[in-house]
């Protein structure tokens, strides 16, 4: 295959939330973009798809603190309707019985997500916030020793140029890291 992506990598569909989507502060104004071409990949990917979540913390601490005193409206339970999954996303993840990690920082890479896809995977990043939670993800994936291909147009960010800076970051750490322009390609 000419991306390189071998046939047991594992797409991460990172944050396809209601959170994410309509009149929200956070809406990526390209999610419905990005939602297709996330449905163009799902077939290849039957078996070995893993959805994220962001949430809240129960109680902020550090940082978190006065990022949710600039966001309050988020600071609600994860079962939240705000935190749910759009659909298809959201039926897929039941009808595929696909696994859903739930975390409340940016980046999805930590245990919840390694328990599913191993130690060094091959994982097709996906999903919004291209310039913050798949950024972060990216990121610590790659250095803890996973090869990271993000597929930019199966990805939104809270604005273009945010998305293209976002992209051209994670240009930066190749060969760890590789972007590929069009779903279609994989």
């Amino acid at each position: 295959m000419s991306t390189g992506v071998p046939d047991d990598a594992w797409l991460v569909v990172i944050d396809m939330q209601q959170v994410f989507t309509g009149e929200s502060p956070w809406a990526a104004p390209r999610y419905d973009h990005a939602g297709a071409g996330i449905e163009r990949l799902l077939p290849r990917f039957t078996g070995r798809t893993v959805f994220t979540r962001f949430v809240a913390p129960q109680r902020p601490q550090g940082a978190w603190v006065p990022y949710y005193r600039e966001w309050p409206f988020a600071l609600v339970p994860d079962a939240d309707p705000l935190y749910a999954l759009t659909d298809p996303f959201a039926s897929a993840a039941g009808d595929r019985n696909d696994p859903v990690v739930t975390e409340p920082s940016f980046g999805k890479w930590g245990t919840g997500l390694q328990a599913v896809v191993g130690d060094h995977p091959h994982l097709v990043l996906t999903g919004v916030s291209t310039d913050c939670c798949v950024l972060s993800t990216a990121l610590a994936a790659a250095d803890a020793g996973a090869t990271v291909t993000v597929v930019a147009d199966a990805c939104a960010g809270a604005s273009d140029a945010d998305h293209e800076r976002a992209l051209d970051a994670m240009r930066l750490y190749a060969p760890l890291i590789t972007v590929v322009d069009d779903a279609s390609r994989l």
